[in-house]
């Protein structure tokens, strides 16, 4: 069993008369006239692969199903709200999306649909993994500044520096880390955004930005700060700190090629 993953761009101007569709699909199609809101709909399928085409499903069916069959529940569903004066709420949205689901669910007739997410910006994201299902996941990611030194003191030199590298700097180094924290709620009206962004701030972000996690993290006393032991860190320190919403997973990425990703 394969899982193929497709992400569809398109941007909506909720008082816009009709979609303008567009030719530029890498920034956006539809693709919004004027001061639009950029939004991007990932599609997560299961199936196996068709000896013929070497596709799961062809990414080009994909695109047309989500332009025409979920592209018009965000643009309905945003645009009722807009021109009424109500926000759009993390309910509307996870509403939007099992809708979608429900438009989407059986157009692959080769596969079959295992999720959804919506990427409101760069940084934030909501998924949805079924039709009925009442639980939906709020992703956002979060950036701090820290130095380490990975150095062990049970090891000789030699061993240390064949182990750790040019991370093994005796003056230690420093990376702009990308924390990235999961939670699942299935009470989006409780959920807010504002909170959720405290805890974080406060339980674990104030605790590592600028600082040199040897010297400075109480928690790293005689632990070393590698990417994991700060994912189980941040772990630690969130969990159960999000009211009715439930942790699930930290996703710490020390670069743009190397993360860690704990979940308890």
């Amino acid at each position: 069993m394969h899982r193929l993953g497709r992400e569809v761009r398109f941007s909506i101007n909720p008082f816009a008369e009709e979609m303008v569709t567009g030719y530029n699909s890498f920034a956006s199609k539809p693709a919004g006239e004027g001061l639009a809101l950029y939004l991007a709909l990932f599609v997560e399928l299961e199936g196996e692969v068709d000896p013929g085409t070497g596709f799961v499903v062809n990414v080009i069916d994909i695109d047309r199903a989500v332009r025409r069959h979920a592209v018009p529940v965000f643009q309905e569903g945003i645009a009722a709200a807009y021109r009424s004066g109500r926000d759009v709420s993390l309910a509307n949205l996870a509403r939007m999306l099992r809708s979608s689901w429900r438009k989407l669910a059986g157009t692959f007739s080769v596969a079959e649909l295992s999720r959804l997410t919506l990427a409101m910006n760069p940084n934030r994201s909501m998924v949805v993994d079924s039709e009925d299902s009442p639980m939906f996941e709020f992703t956002e990611r979060f950036e701090f500044a820290a130095m380490h030194k990975l150095w062990n003191e049970d090891f000789s030199p030699e061993k240390n520096f064949g182990v750790f590298g040019k991370c093994a700097n005796p003056t230690g180094h420093g990376h702009n880390y990308v924390l990235e924290v999961t939670v699942a709620s299935d009470a989006p009206d409780a959920f807010k955004v504002g909170e959720f962004e405290k805890v974080v701030d406060e339980r674990f972000i104030g605790a590592v930005d600028h600082k040199n996690l040897n010297e400075d993290v109480p928690q790293f006393s005689g632990v070393i700060p590698t990417v994991e032991n700060i994912a189980s860190l941040a772990w630690a320190s969130l969990h159960g700190y999000f009211g009715s919403a439930r942790l699930m997973r930290i996703n710490v990425w020390e670069t743009d090629k190397t993360y860690a990703s704990y979940c308890g």
